[in-house]
Formats: structure tokens, sequence, C-alpha cells
């Protein structure tokens, strides 16, 4: 398999090469870091909700929407990436999304074990060390290919990322920094010190090989970079990053008799749910779906939510679960139940 060593790439670069590949029919291990700080949102969040984009932008902070889900994420170069692109017939993709991450994942987890650290992997998606997180991971869908992208922790800058999220008020900021600082860990804050990034990356290429079998380092195609180049004026741009950005409000309005706007926020295993949905005479008139769940195939959930449209309220489950089975969607940590009751809030 192809394996490519970027090294320090720029921020863009750095989500665009992984999103190249699976349009081009590549496959491949790409290990890398930003050369400067952004912000890095899942596939299925609402960037207005989950960020602020004021502060982002009057610090230079650029914003990302990934095609992976999960949740908004502060990155920089103390963050060391791997993103593996694999065709959907790969062997080592098949089974439950579960199953991809424990097999996937288990080279991160022995990389860590050779640098001393007593890590273990914890579903559906985490890896960490001394019940802290210390490597933060998604998979997706794009193009024919599924991707796993996640990153080995030498550094956090704790306050940057609470900065950047969106929050109500200055002591719900100081609950999440808190939060971050007892349940999110660095090498650093475990070792006393970062090991050199280099020797991450080779750690990181032998454990892989295990699992991947040979890896062959090659430039990165020129193809590849024309392909990023051309994502890259899609991507960087309110219209992808905006594209589910939810104008309702955060509260119960009524409309008219037997008609309201409602917005509620459900947290399952899996991640935070949030719907915003109008609702008239007992149906759902519209359904918004977004959080930092994940969801498969990706898309699916627009479509379940156009789904729900016209169903009555009190069918919610029912009909979730029989678009589950009928589509073959998988939601890791995130059942058709839970789903269902964070639209039960609704009415």
């Amino acid at each position: 398999m192809d394996l490519y060593l970027l090294g320090s790439v720029s921020w863009l670069d750095s989500q665009l090469i992984y999103h190249a590949l699976p349009r081009l029919g590549l496959e491949g291990l790409i290990l890398l870091w930003p050369e400067s700080p952004y912000v890095c949102i899942g596939y299925h969040q609402d960037a207005e909700q989950e960020v602020d984009l004021s502060y982002c932008r009057a610090c230079g902070i650029p914003v990302f929407r990934r095609e992976v889900g999960g949740g908004a994420v502060y990155l920089d170069g103390e963050q060391v990436f791997y993103q593996l692109v694999l065709r959907r017939t790969h062997p080592l993709v098949q089974g439950s999304k579960e199953a991809l991450y424990r097999r996937l994942l288990e080279p991160v987890v022995l990389t860590l074990h050779d640098l001393g650290l007593a890590a273990g992997y914890k579903p559906v998606n985490d890896i960490l060390v001394g019940g802290r997180k210390i490597s933060g991971n998604g998979a997706g869908e794009i193009a024919d290919s599924v991707v796993l992208v996640g990153n080995v922790i030498l550094d956090f800058n704790y306050e940057m990322m609470v900065r950047v999220l969106r929050v109500p008020d200055e002591k719900f900021r100081d609950k999440v920094h808190k939060s971050l600082q007892e349940n999110l860990t660095t090498l650093r804050r475990e070792l006393g010190s970062a090991p050199d990034r280099a020797r991450v990356q080779e750690l990181l290429v032998r454990r892989f090989s295990e699992v991947l079998g040979p890896l062959t380092p090659r430039p990165l195609p020129e193809e590849v970079r024309l392909e990023a180049h051309r994502l890259a004026e899609e991507r960087f741009s309110d219209a992808w990053l905006l594209r589910r950005g939810m104008r309702l409000p955060v509260r119960r309005v009524r409309i008219a008799a037997g008609r309201q706007v409602v917005q509620s926020v459900h947290k399952a295993a899996g991640g935070l749910i949030r719907a915003t949905t109008e609702v008239a005479d007992g149906r759902f008139v519209s359904v918004d779906l977004s959080g930092d769940f994940f969801f498969y195939p990706p898309r699916a959930l627009d479509e379940l939510a156009s789904h729900l449209v016209g169903t009555p309220c009190c069918d919610a489950e029912s009909t979730i679960a029989a678009f589950y089975a009928t589509k073959g969607i998988e939601s890791p940590g995130v059942t058709p139940g839970d789903l269902a009751k964070v639209l039960s809030m609704l009415r």
C-alpha cells in the first residue's frame, strides 16, 4: 500500500488530501501535521451553533467542515495525523463500524504502548490513557472508499479549544475547560515531554504495516494535488461551511393553534443530537437533524429528516427503525430510540 509521509503541510491540505484520494479511486496511508491552527467541525454539525465564527474570523483561525462525523475540534501542529483511505471492498473495512474502529485503531494503541503508555481502545472511537482521551478518531465514507482519520496528541491548547467554541456564557466556558483538562490528555502531560514527531511517525508506520501489509513511501501524485486544489474552491466557502446552518430560535415558539417550531438536544452514548422541527396537528412539517455523532451513510441523515416529514410524531421511533432497516443504517452509540427521544421533546 502507498504511504505518504508529508510532514508539515498547510492546514487546508491537512484536510483536503484525504478527501481527494477517494475521489480518484486511490488507497493509501497519510501521515502529516498542519503548519498552522484551525478548527474542524463534523459533517453533521451546525457551524453557527457549535463554533464562535466571529471570534475565529477576528483571530484569523480558519474553520473547515469535513466529510467525516464527530465534533468540533481545535487542531494544530502539536498533533500527528494519520489518515487511512481504503476501498469499500477492502477486507479490513468489512463488518460493523465499531469492528472497523477496533481493528484499525490497534496500530495506534500499540504505538502508544511503544512510547511507554498503557493505552487502550474505548468504543466507539476513542483511545484512552488513565481514563483520559489521548487520540480522537472518526471514520466516514467518501466516494467508493472508507476513510479513517485520527491523531496522536503530543500537546494541546485547552484554552484555545474552549475559546473557539460557541457557549452561552463564561461560567459554561469555565466548566468546559475544566472538563477538558480532566478528560483529555497529551503525550507531554503523560511523559513529561512530547516526543519528536518523526519518532511518533516512525512508530505509526511500523504498527500500521503489521495490519495493512508492506507500506511503500511515495511522493503525493500530482493528480491528488490538483483534485485537492479543485476541492478547496468549494470546501473553503461559507456555502459549504454553513450549509446546515439553522436560523430557527433555540426555544419553543408557538406559531398558531396546533403549530409550533422547537429546537431540542439529546445526549446519546454516541454523541449530541440536535433537532429543529416544525410540528402541526401532531405531524412533522419540517425536520432538521444535526450533531457530533456518526451516521453511515452520511447523506442518509438528510434523507431520514425528509422521510419523517408528514408522519405522525407518535410514530417517530417506528418510522426511524424501519428506515434504519431498509437503508442499512449504522450510527454507533445512537439508536432509533435516541433520535425518537430528541424528536419527542418537540411535542
